[in-house]
């Protein structure tokens, strides 16, 4: 008796039972293949849902959702209370945004009239050596955004309606002050900067991008329109941009990590650390006055004490250590006493803006490098914990028995390892 062939493979599976019915297995073709497509029902809302495709009712899947298009579903969302309720969350958007505007408006102003207070006038045109609301833009850009940006304006407007009526002049003023902290936060963000500065390449990008960089449109802007307006002369142009540049670039310098630190506090946790940095900051400021006051040039003393401030307290001690200095040395050169008695204008503020550039680099960029290298360290003993429990899951007491076996060492090699361990602990 010839066997018989069997049966071809198919590609496909039998149906399944629809609503407890027997399963069509039977058919040669794919269950389905010559079914009418099922009507669509209409959901409680009005709103048109397909069937399962095996059958079931909506109910039984669980949602009514289970059928709807995306398109119906945004248009159930835009129904009912949600409509309602969408006029008023942007309404506590505006609200909070116009809030956050004029907060800002408020800070440059406060630190416009704090920066008016010390003017030298160069070639015929005022300038502040100092100017605080620079930094202020700078941090509040990286705080909110550039949705802030008509606070800054608003701020400017503010500064320069105190002391002169609103022109032109003035709206001039206001959008090259505007433009130069928003090309800073530009510049800035296109290398990654963080604003918590815990890092060396964050610090040299706040001076030279940040300060360095982005002030120039703020003094190009400003000379520019001096220019336009008659109010000093072409070759007058070159001294009064520096002088403004330099102003502006030193209040990045000076503000921004000073604000960082009252954002994100590094304390110390012990009233003998705190008894160090008050005693610090009052030990900086007298040395500062009698370096300044003094007959002979001794402004190099406070170099020392920023080097203590950023290795002992990081950016901590070093952001209000050399505000403190740099206030001090503005006092001074515009009442021309000091090292900065008997000299020319234009000689006190190149001598000056060195002096506290000099200064907020030396602070900023060494407490950078110890907060790198302590997040390094950090690291490193984290990833040492990680390894030794990882030891122990595999090794049970492996761990245990490496650590007696570094307290049987003779007394010399004892003595070595400890030499060595307080030399680097000390380092």
């Amino acid at each position: 008796m010839t066997p018989r062939p069997d049966p071809p493979r198919r590609w496909w599976r039998p149906a399944r039972p629809r609503d407890g019915g027997p399963a069509d297995s039977g058919t040669g073709d794919a269950p389905g293949a010559h079914e009418p497509a099922p009507p669509e029902e209409a959901a409680p809302s009005g709103i048109t849902v397909r069937p399962h495709p095996h059958g079931a009712s909506p109910e039984r899947t669980g949602s009514w959702r289970a059928g709807l298009s995306l398109e119906q579903l945004r248009r159930s969302s835009e129904a009912g209370p949600d409509r309602e309720g969408r006029p008023a969350a942007l309404s506590v958007r505006v609200l909070r945004l116009m809030t956050l505007i004029l907060a800002v408006a408020l800070a440059y102003y406060g630190a416009g009239r704090l920066g008016l207070l010390r003017q030298v006038v160069v070639e015929g045109a005022t300038v502040t050596p100092l100017w605080l609301p620079s930094g202020v833009a700078v941090a509040a850009l990286f705080a909110f955004g550039p949705r802030i940006t008509p606070g800054i304006a608003l701020g400017m407007l503010a500064v320069t309606s105190s002391i002169s009526p609103v022109s032109g002049y003035s709206v001039l003023m206001a959008v090259g002050n505007t433009l130069a902290p928003l090309a800073s936060w530009y510049l800035l963000r296109l290398v990654g900067f963080r604003p918590s500065l815990e890092r060396l390449r964050d610090g040299l990008a706040l001076v030279f991008l940040g300060a360095l960089g982005g002030m120039t449109v703020s003094a190009a802007v400003g000379t520019g329109t001096l220019l336009a307006t008659d109010k000093i002369l072409t070759s007058h142009a070159w001294p009064v941009w520096a002088a403004w540049w330099a102003g502006d670039a030193l209040g990045v310098l000076v503000v921004v990590p000073v604000l960082v630190v009252l954002i994100r506090p590094r304390l110390p946790r012990d009233a003998l650390g705190w008894v160090e940095l008050l005693g610090l900051f009052a030990v900086t400021a007298a040395l500062t006055w009698v370096a300044i006051y003094s007959p002979l040039d001794l402004l190099f003393l406070v170099f020392p004490l920023l080097i203590w401030a950023a290795l002992r307290f990081e950016l901590t001690g070093s952001a209000p250590a050399a505000l403190i200095v740099s206030v001090l040395a503005v006092t001074a050169a515009t009442n021309q006493q000091g090292p900065f008695a008997g000299r020319a204008m234009g000689e006190i503020m190149v001598n000056l803006q060195a002096f506290n550039v000099s200064v907020a680099l030396t602070g900023l960029l060494l407490s950078s490098l110890v907060t790198e290298r302590r997040h390094v360290r950090e690291r490193i003993e984290d990833a040492c914990q990680e390894l030794a429990e990882v030891v122990d899951t595999l090794a049970p007491g492996a761990s245990g028995r490496r650590a007696r076996g570094a307290g049987t060492l003779g007394p010399e090699e004892g003595e070595g390892h400890g030499k060595s361990g307080a030399g680097w602990g000390a380092g």
